[in-house]
């Protein structure tokens, strides 16, 4: 099966709080921007599949985190705050003036909802993407949790290599049934670097490492009561394939009730990246709501 053909996109590098981060672009530079937030151990080029669609009408805008990518790393723990402050830092860079329409997955779905809380001036309208917070954490869990972090500072976490380009696109393959097997390839290349004959993860090994501060999931709600932007829910149709969604699926309602401007839609036949297995579905579906602006 023939696949869309990808536009190149522009890239640059922006200081943010002192660490250099890298941005990829796509669309014409006087069309208002869309910044698109990767999730964790993923990097800005996940949204060149679904850049051909929503790149008619927008400027995206699609940084790669603290430690993903090519972005800087901590070189150490990392502070998920850091991701908030980061983003601030970006919208202050290139819409200072404008509050920013946003668009995040996973990871970068849950920075955006708490910083939406936090700033609700800053976002003009909001699409969480499979990022609706993580299972809630009981206090008990704490003396564990800061045991596994000492150690850690001891034995610092490490990823373990992919023998190579083919090994890693046939495992997100494996994982992403109905991704294209050219995108895999592109995705294999874009996650890994060579070093010394070796093929090694752009990410920073730190982003393993467990953090010590257990999630509240109260707080989170408490931001998503803040936010007044409307905001848009994408669903994968196969949520239940992640791993992380089963304490999730079974309190969605009570999460959804933060959202006093809430719409939804599914994405059919896709799991939790959906933007590499319904690229065209998923952008017409971010298409409809960032056009209601």
């Amino acid at each position: 099966m023939s696949t869309t053909p990808l536009p190149v996109p522009a890239s640059r590098t922006l200081i943010l709080r002192g660490r250099s981060h890298r941005l990829l672009h796509w669309g014409d530079t006087d069309a208002p921007m869309l910044f698109l937030l990767h999730g964790w151990m993923d990097c800005a080029e996940t949204f060149s599949f679904i850049a051909p669609y929503l790149a008619r009408d927008w400027q995206l805008v699609a940084p790669d985190w603290r430690g993903f990518g090519h972005s800087q790393w901590n070189g150490g723990p990392y502070f998920f705050p850091d991701y908030l402050a980061d983003l601030d830092a970006l919208l202050e860079t290139l819409s200072p003036d404008t509050p920013a329409c946003i668009a995040g997955h996973s990871m970068g779905a849950m920075i955006a909802g708490l910083y939406a809380g936090a700033r609700p001036e800053r976002v003009e309208r909001l699409a969480l993407m499979e990022g609706f917070g993580l299972n809630a954490t009981d206090p008990g869990q704490a003396p564990g949790r800061y045991a596994r972090w000492l150690a850690e500072q001891r034995t610092p976490p490490a990823f373990q290599v992919p023998a190579s380009l083919e090994v890693l696109a046939a495992r997100l393959l494996a994982r992403n049934p109905r991704m294209h097997a050219e995108h895999a390839s592109l995705m294999a290349r874009a996650l890994t670097r060579g070093v010394d004959g070796a093929l090694v993860y752009r990410a920073d090994p730190w982003h393993k490492g467990v953090n010590p501060a257990l999630y509240r999931l109260e707080e989170a709600k408490a931001c998503w009561r803040a936010i007044t932007c409307p905001v848009l829910w994408v669903m994968a149709g196969d949520e239940g394939e992640h791993p992380m969604a089963k304490g999730v699926l079974a309190t969605l309602d009570a999460r959804r009730a933060c959202f006093a401007r809430l719409s939804e839609v599914t994405i059919a036949d896709a799991g939790h990246m959906l933007q590499w297995e319904q690229p065209a579905a998923l952008a017409a579906a971010l298409a409809g709501f960032f056009a209601q602006g």
